[in-house]
């Protein structure tokens, strides 16, 4: 699952240039039980080599029609944040937005293949679904389920088996994008993994799905007409109750460092490794025995007129900027597309001012607009979007994923090893803790490194774990 998947995003476009009149559509991943529209599996078909080329996704600094993204690499090595906006995605009512903080030694290639791949694999699910609900004769949803005058019974009961199909989708392409890392034959995700926040906008419907620390929230008016932000999501960190009970019951420690009392990480049972510093990810096999999962927390909104904006974002933002900040910064942009990279550059000064002794963060930020709408600019300011993240100053070197494609320029970086003896705060028995040096040198900031710095914060991990025989009793 995720080579390839049937979506008519295409047949839309056709049919739009055309002029033919538009099939009505269910999910516009599978049929809607008519014959007339009955489609094979063999249609419009979707390989990920094709995704690139794409004409309604974005996965790079730009702009689309109702959204632009943005991110910047941080002082820590090689951006390990990814993101991508897909519209059209089942129909031209359907968005799907997401942004992926990798962690560990190769967080950067698990949030580039998560990316790629939970996208298609969503596809997959809602099409089987649907499939199966329109063979036994259920009710075919539309994308846009605002409850009419005296219909609202029966729209409440078609709007509940619609969010049912999309939890049911997002639980499935979830957990089957977790059991492709670990049996990925080229990608190493036994330390490393990634974070996800995922948004699809169906009509006045959203729905969400996330793990890890990256958040969602949605600026909109209240009464008064007054911009106000509302968190869509929930950041699983391990010191929520929730999430820490589960860990401790199958037998992970949560503790925080004394030097960075404020983040609480998750630990091994039987060592002081490896510090994740959230409760859910994809990846990070070493502590998936021990309390760590990959299952999303789900939830399903209504949008309303008041609702403006969505923004989704890596923790390089919300650990400098609250979401008030967030909201007023994107409702403040002098234009709609420059709003993602006023926030990274405004999340890149916070930094500075509030860490200055500590390496900035890898940035990303996907910013959705609700009424679908975009300003125009200069070509001028489209290409500093591309253009931004690479300074002139040094080599650009194009990283080529596990599936052998070429993804966004990065800068060319030399890793070194700092051994657990070299920093005392960060303990344990034989570990080791990655770090990037830039040019393969060491300069005066790397001798005086404090608690929010570097390995506690590049990858969310203090230091590798070694192999053990024991098993949890979870």
């Amino acid at each position: 699952m995720g080579c390839c998947v049937s979506t008519s995003s295409q047949s839309t476009r056709t049919t739009r240039s055309t002029g033919d009149t538009n099939v009505p559509t269910c999910l516009e991943i599978g049929f809607c039980g008519q014959k007339s529209v009955r489609r094979t599996s063999s249609d419009h078909v979707v390989y990920l080599h094709q995704l690139p080329s794409l004409p309604n996704r974005i996965f790079t600094n730009g702009k689309s029609r109702s959204s632009c993204i943005f991110t910047q690499q941080g002082r820590k090595g090689i951006n390990q944040d990814a993101m991508i906006v897909w519209e059209d995605f089942i129909s031209e009512d359907v968005t799907f937005c997401g942004v992926f903080d990798g962690h560990g030694p190769h967080g950067h290639l698990v949030a580039r293949k998560v990316r790629e791949a939970l996208p298609l694999k969503l596809l997959s699910f809602l099409h089987s679904s649907e499939s199966g609900q329109n063979g036994s004769g259920k009710t075919c949803f539309r994308g846009s389920m605002k409850p009419e005058n005296g219909e609202s019974e029966k729209d409440v009961t078609a709007e509940d088996k619609l969010s049912s199909m999309w939890r049911e989708a997002f639980m499935k392409a979830y957990k089957a994008m977790d059991k492709e890392l670990r049996s990925h034959p080229n990608l190493d995700c036994f330390c490393s993994g990634s974070t996800a926040v995922t948004v699809v906008k169906q009509g006045s419907n959203l729905f969400m799905g996330n793990i890890g620390d990256s958040r969602a929230i949605m600026g909109s008016k209240d009464s008064n007409d007054v911009m106000v932000a509302i968190q869509l999501t929930i950041d699983l960190k391990p010191d929520l109750p929730r999430e820490a009970e589960r860990i401790k019951r199958c037998k992970g420690r949560v503790f925080a460092l004394q030097d960075e009392p404020e983040v609480h990480r998750v630990w091994l049972p039987f060592d002081d490794a490896p510090g994740l510093a959230m409760a859910r990810a994809f990846g990070d096999f070493c502590l998936k025995e021990y309390g760590v999962i990959s299952i999303p927390d789900f939830s399903h909104r209504l949008l309303t007129d008041k609702d403006q904006f969505i923004v989704l974002a890596s923790d390089g933002i919300w650990d400098v900027l609250s979401n008030e900040e967030v909201v007023g910064i994107v409702s403040s942009a002098p234009t709609r597309s420059s709003a993602a990279r006023l926030l990274v550059d405004s999340a890149a000064r916070e930094w500075k001012l509030k860490y200055p002794t500590s390496k900035v963060d890898d940035c990303a930020v996907v910013c959705l607009f609700l009424d679908g709408k975009m300003d125009s600019e200069s070509d001028c300011d489209e290409q500093c979007f591309s253009s931004a993240i690479i300074p002139s100053n040094h080599s650009v070197n194009l990283v080529e994923t596990d599936d052998g494609q070429k993804s966004e320029p990065t800068l060319q970086r030399n890793f070194t090893v700092r051994s657990s003896e070299e920093h005392g705060p960060y303990g344990g028995r034989g570990g080791v803790s990655v770090d990037v040096v830039e040019d393969g040198t060491s300069g005066p900031e790397d001798q005086n490194w404090l608690g929010l710095e570097g390995v506690t914060r590049v990858n969310s991990l203090v230091q590798l774990p070694r192999f053990s025989e024991e098993k949890p009793n979870c």
